[in-house]
């Protein structure tokens, strides 16, 4: 028997999945690995949800599903790797990825967080035949893919995916040039301050103690993110926890005092 996967009461896509039977609903945690996976179909109205797909006639749409291919991808399943041929593009459904790269020198860095609703992987879109980065799954996600070969047809017959992919370039290219400028002038508190920023903006869960930052993410991670080292992140998290600012744990972040955090970003004064 295969299941539609929705969201039952809820349309945010930032919310846990769950499966839908038959006059009820179970939560992803009820079941398997295994079994979710073999499981997953998505239901159309998962899909009109996004933005980016709000406008299409349900006929094109249908016709969107029907090449795609469902994937729920376990926490730290590689979904491509940097270099490999770009023969699908994708987009996040539910969870977190990362999306790293290996420098020249051997280095490795977090290029990009991939929040749900996200296109990723159009290497095409990009003029190249490979993919620039790997991506992980930071948590538990849901994924959808086509064939590149299909990238073509699917712009034509919907533009709004063309300007969606050229938002999500520049604005890739924004972020890439913010980091740079951080990474030139800023020490490296400030770095950290911003990145923590940016991820409570765009991954933030509210709590009564602060903002959760919804995925798990470690020390290594924001080290990777701001192009510094784990004995840096852990002093400066060390010192924001003592101030009150942040709450670490393995693998997890909550921000405490988000103005303050929003202060030390703004402040000119070196404290690395």
């Amino acid at each position: 028997m295969v299941l539609a996967l929705d969201f039952c009461h809820s349309s945010r896509l930032d919310v846990t999945f769950v499966i839908r039977l038959p006059g009820k609903c179970i939560k992803p945690d009820d079941m398997g690995l295994e079994e979710r996976k073999s499981a997953v179909k998505i239901d159309r109205r998962v899909i009109k949800s996004l933005p980016l797909f709000e406008k299409m006639a349900d006929d094109e749409l249908d016709r969107l599903i029907a090449h795609a291919n469902a994937r729920l991808v376990a926490q730290g399943e590689t979904i491509f790797e940097q270099g490999e041929p770009a023969d699908n593009f994708f987009l996040l459904l539910h969870g977190r990825l990362k999306v790293t790269q290996v420098t020249s020198d051997g280095q490795q860095i977090i290029v990009r967080v991939v929040h749900p609703g996200d296109l990723f992987g159009f290497a095409k879109a990009l003029q190249r035949n490979d993919y620039p980065g790997t991506a992980v799954a930071a948590a538990e996600s849901l994924t959808l893919s086509w064939p590149t070969d299909l990238w073509p047809d699917f712009v034509e017959h919907n533009p709004r995916l063309a300007v969606s992919a050229m938002q999500t370039i520049g604005q890739r290219l924004e972020e890439a040039h913010t980091r740079i400028r951080e990474m030139s002038t800023q020490e490296v508190e400030r770095r950290v301050a911003h990145t923590v920023l940016r991820l409570a903006r765009k991954a933030g869960r509210e709590e009564a103690d602060g903002i959760r930052i919804d995925f798990p993410i470690s020390r290594q991670d924001i080290a990777e993110m701001t192009g510094t080292t784990l004995h840096t992140v852990s002093r400066i998290f060390s010192a924001w926890e003592t101030k009150g600012l942040v709450e670490g744990g393995r693998q997890k972040l909550l921000v405490r005092d988000l103005q303050g955090l929003e202060a030390l970003a703004r402040s000119t004064r070196d404290n690395s």
